[in-house]
C-alpha cells in the first residue's frame, strides 16, 4: 500500500488555522445558526422559550450547553418540512432516512448547502489520499439515502471521474472494478467483505486490483476490520462518518497519513459530547453521546443534534480540528443481556480474532420466560472443516464472550456464506427476537 500524503497546499487554510482562529470562526457561525433556528423555525423558537434561553445568550462555545437537545423524535414530530428554515421553494433537494420505526426523517439543502456538502466530502477524499483525475468506484445507494449522492458530488467537486454503481449487482461490482480500474472506492464496510468475496469466488485476488484507497462508512466497523479489509484488499482502508441528519458522508474523515480517527470537521459541525442518561457535557476524552449543531446549514439548522452514537473527541494531529474516537456502540442500541451491556462491536472484536471465523456474524436475542438470551451466528471462513475443530471454534467463542463481555451465549457456526449477504447499506447485525410490550 502506497500512500498519496496531502501536502501542506494541497489543504484549505482552516485544515492548518490554529485553534483560536478556528474557535473564532465556530462562534461567529454558531451566533448565525441560533438566531437562523429561532427567526425561521417555530419548533426552535417554542423549545428556546421554554429553556429560558436566547439566541444571544451565546457568549463563548460554552454557552452552546444552555440550549435544549434536537433527536430524531422531534424530525419525526415536525415531519415532512416542519424543521425547513428557509422557504420550501428554496430548497433544491429532499433527502429521507426511514431507519427501522416510525416516520422518516426528512432533511433539505438549498443550493449553499448542496455546495458546502460537496466540498467537505471533497475534502474527505482528499484525506483519504484522493486526488483530481482519481476514478471512485461509488457502491453507497443512491436515491433518498444521502451516501451516494453525498459521495458521488463531493467526487465530482474534487476533479475525480465518478463511477455511480450503487449497491447490489455484486458480480457486475467486480466486472466494473477490473474493467474500469479506478484507484478508490467508496461503499459500506461490510459490502466491502461482500466484494472481496466474489473476487475470489470469481477466482480473482482483490488485492491485485487497480484499487489503492477504500473510503468506508454508514455503518460503525472495528480496527479489526480495517486490518481484514486491508490485508485482503491491499488497500488503505480509511473511515469517513456522516448522517443525514446533520449532512450526510462528509461530516468527519479519517486522513490517510494517520489513520487515527476521522477528524471533525470542526468549521461546518460543532461536536459536543454528553453523558448520555444526563446530557452534561463531558471532558474532550471521556466516552459518551456525539452531539452536534450545524454551523452553517441554510435549510436545516440542526441544534445540539443526539447522534445516539458513542465514541470520544480525542485531541488534534493531522489537522487543526479534533478527531472522534471508533464508534463503540449506540446508546439507543445497545444491548442489556441480564444486566450486562453488549455492544455488537466488542463481538466483532473477538470474531476477528480468530483464523477460523470469517467476518460476519448475527446477534440473536430472545427471551426464555423473564429472563434475556443472547445467541451468536459466526461463519466459518472455509468450507469442509471438521465437526470436532468447529465444535472448539465454538466453545472458543462462547468462552471469550463470557470472559471479555461478561455474557453467557450459545455460539452457531455455519458453513461459508451461510449468514444473508447486505446488497446494499448497512449490515443488520442484530436481529430481536423477544416479545414486543
Amino acid at each position: 500500500m502506497v500512500q498519496r500524503i496531502p501536502a501542506p497546499g494541497d489543504l484549505e487554510p482552516i485544515e492548518m488555522a490554529s485553534r483560536d482562529e478556528l474557535q473564532a470562526l465556530q462562534l461567529q457561525r454558531m451566533k448565525w445558526t441560533l438566531k437562523h433556528a429561532y427567526d425561521n423555525v417555530p419548533h426552535y423558537k417554542a423549545a428556546f422559550d421554554a429553556a429560558g434561553v436566547h439566541p444571544e445568550d451565546l457568549r463563548t462555545l460554552a454557552d452552546l450547553a444552555k440550549f435544549p437537545f434536537t433527536d430524531k423524535k422531534t424530525l419525526r414530530d415536525n415531519y415532512p418540512f416542519g424543521l425547513f428554515a428557509v422557504p420550501r421553494e428554496k430548497v433544491v433537494r429532499v433527502h429521507a432516512s426511514s431507519g427501522t420505526t416510525g416516520k422518516a426523517t426528512v432533511v433539505g439543502y438549498t443550493q449553499g448547502d448542496i455546495d458546502t456538502w460537496a466540498n467537505v466530502v471533497a475534502r474527505s477524499i482528499r484525506a483519504a489520499g484522493g486526488r483530481a483525475g482519481d476514478r471512485v468506484h461509488i457502491s453507497y445507494g443512491y436515491g433518498l439515502f444521502t451516501g451516494g449522492l453525498g459521495a458521488h458530488y463531493g467526487a465530482e467537486r474534487l476533479g475525480c471521474t465518478v463511477i455511480p454503481m450503487s449497491g447490489g449487482q455484486t458480480e457486475k461490482q467486480v466486472q466494473l472494478i477490473c474493467d474500469f480500474e479506478p484507484e478508490i472506492i467508496m461503499v459500506t464496510p461490510s459490502y466491502m467483505l461482500n466484494i472481496i468475496e466474489e473476487f475470489k469466488r470469481q477466482g480473482m485476488d482483490a488485492a491485485k486490483s487497480s484499487l489503492k484507497i477504500g473510503i468506508f462508512g454508514a455503518e460503525p466497523w472495528t480496527d479489526a476490520m480495517r486490518t481484514e479489509i486491508e490485508n485482503r484488499a491491499g488497500i488503505d482502508a480509511v473511515d469517513i462518518y456522516g448522517l443525514s441528519e446533520v449532512m450526510g458522508p462528509g461530516v468527519a474523515s479519517e486522513c490517510i497519513e494517520s489513520k487515527d480517527g476521522p477528524v471533525v470537521w470542526e468549521d461546518h459541525f460543532y461536536p459536543e459530547i454528553i453523558d448520555p442518561v444526563t446530557g452534561e457535557v463531558l471532558p474532550d476524552g471521556a466516552e459518551g453521546e456525539l452531539v452536534f449543531t450545524s454551523l452553517t446549514k441554510e435549510a436545516l439548522p440542526i441544534i445540539r443534534y443526539r447522534t445516539r452514537d458513542l465514541t470520544r473527541l480525542l485531541p488534534p494531529t493531522s489537522r487543526t480540528m479534533r478527531r472522534m474516537g471508533k464508534i463503540n456502540g449506540r446508546s439507543d442500541d445497545m444491548l442489556i443481556i441480564r444486566g450486562v451491556n453488549v455492544f455488537p462491536s466488542q463481538i466483532e472484536e473477538l470474531i476477528l480474532k480468530m483464523p477460523a471465523l470469517a467476518p460476519h456474524y448475527q446477534l440473536v436475542v430472545s427471551r426464555e420466560g423473564h429472563l434475556d438470551c443472547l445467541a451468536v451466528r459466526a461463519e466459518l471462513r472455509n468450507p469442509g472443516q471438521a465437526q470436532d475443530s468447529i465444535a472448539a471454534a465454538a466453545r472458543e467463542l462462547e468462552h471469550n464472550i463470557k470472559t471479555f463481555v461478561g455474557v453467557t451465549t450459545k455460539v452457531t457456526l455455519v458453513p461459508p456464506e451461510g449468514i444473508e449477504r447486505t446488497l446494499t447499506g448497512k449490515a443488520k447485525r442484530v436481529i430481536d427476537q423477544r416479545p414486543t410490550p
